[in-house]
């Protein structure tokens, strides 16, 4: 590669911003959560409890189940599934077991491992599932293991056809398209079920404390703590730290140029996962402090929101860096974009998602409620 001294700006700037965040996160959360768990561990009174604000008053509803929650348990199956087969892709390049001058030894890797890892998004989205009380747990598999790649599919098999009209050689065969097929429903699909068999038979996840009978009234938000102004936020900071990296991938993909510097992808993952997993957490505090507990779609939305300016990056890279002059070419770059978008949402908002559930969790955990 040509230019590493470029990778090697983008990756310390990327971890300057992610040190600076990590900090930042750490002494706001360090001191201002330390000094509230003492306070309201110190309260006393009843008088005093009353008067109390923040986020210890939505205590009894912070665990609510939200709304479309299966949805959200479909969602946060398939990230964790995209989520293994990222890493263990990424490891299996980074030590050379895939070279990418053999073009297809990387994609047939990440939809075999896609497949397999069908059994962790089975047992993930079982197991908060049944934290929520839901109970048609085959109905919740079912559309664990066919919406997101139904999704994608269909865009795939869109854009064939296009390439199939235009007799291109570059139109995926239909032993291939078979094959697929098979992989999904002969694999990915009874592994799903195998995984939520296992989830759904686990105890529940407890909620370390009890939740009312009746919501409690959410006051009125500033203007800066309205669902989309934050989600949007959110996004910037996770995009922000591998845009970068993004244009050299972009580039391997559309101008034909090989990608080989793994080593240099899998900081920028971690980056990536850190930088997703804070930016969410500070977000969701400052939610729970003006006393609005809808944080469960929220969290998720946050790091994902990342997924429209990676698409919106694609679009302005469209039109500087590619000369695509006929119809066809420019609807298969924009469709290919919407499922790596897509596949980004669910993979950043999975990683957010998680980060603020062991957030939520472990600081209603450590106040004292009568």
């Amino acid at each position: 590669m040509s230019d590493d001294q470029i990778h090697w700006f983008s990756i310390v700037n990327s971890l300057m911003i992610v040190l600076f965040l990590s900090g930042m996160v750490a002494m706001i959360m360090m001191r201002t959560l330390y000094q509230d768990i003492a306070r309201y561990n110190q309260l006393e009174t009843q008088e005093e409890a009353q008067e109390e604000t923040g986020w210890k008053l939505v205590h009894a509803d912070v665990f609510r189940p939200p709304s479309n929650a299966g949805l959200l348990c479909v969602y946060v199956g398939n990230g964790v599934q995209f989520l293994g087969m990222t890493i263990i892709t990424m490891i299996f390049a980074l030590f050379g077991f895939l070279s990418p001058a053999n073009r297809g030894a990387l994609m047939t890797a990440m939809i075999l491992l896609w497949a397999f890892m069908g059994i962790v998004a089975g047992y993930s989205s079982s197991r908060f599932f049944k934290m929520f009380k839901g109970t048609e747990w085959k109905k919740n598999t079912l559309r664990t293991a066919l919406v997101f790649p139904g999704i994608v599919f269909c865009i795939f098999f869109i854009l064939n056809c296009l390439i199939w009209g235009e007799k291109s050689s570059g139109a995926v065969p239909f032993g291939t398209m078979f094959a697929l097929v098979f992989l999904w429903f002969g694999i990915s699909v009874p592994l799903v079920f195998i995984g939520s068999y296992f989830g759904f038979k686990k105890a529940p996840i407890e909620d370390p404390v009890r939740t009312n009978k009746i919501p409690r009234q959410i006051p009125e938000q500033a203007w800066y703590m309205q669902p989309i102004f934050s989600i949007l936020v959110g996004g910037i900071l996770p995009f922000g730290a591998v845009f970068i990296e993004l244009f050299f991938i972009l580039t391997s993909i559309w101008l034909h140029q090989f990608y080989y510097i793994f080593g240099f992808l899998f900081i920028v993952f971690l980056i990536l996962v850190v930088t997703c997993a804070e930016i969410t957490i500070v977000l969701c505090y400052f939610q729970l402090c003006s006393e609005d507990y809808h944080w469960w779609w929220r969290a998720y939305l946050t790091s994902g929101s990342s997924a429209l300016y990676l698409f919106l990056y694609a679009t302005f890279y469209f039109f500087t860096k590619l000369e695509i002059t006929k119809l066809v070419s420019g609807i298969l770059y924009f469709g290919y974009m919407v499922i790596i978008s897509y596949s980004f949402f669910v993979l950043t908002g999975t990683i957010g998602f998680y980060a603020c559930f062991w957030f939520v969790r472990t600081i209603y955990a450590s106040v004292k409620f009568d």
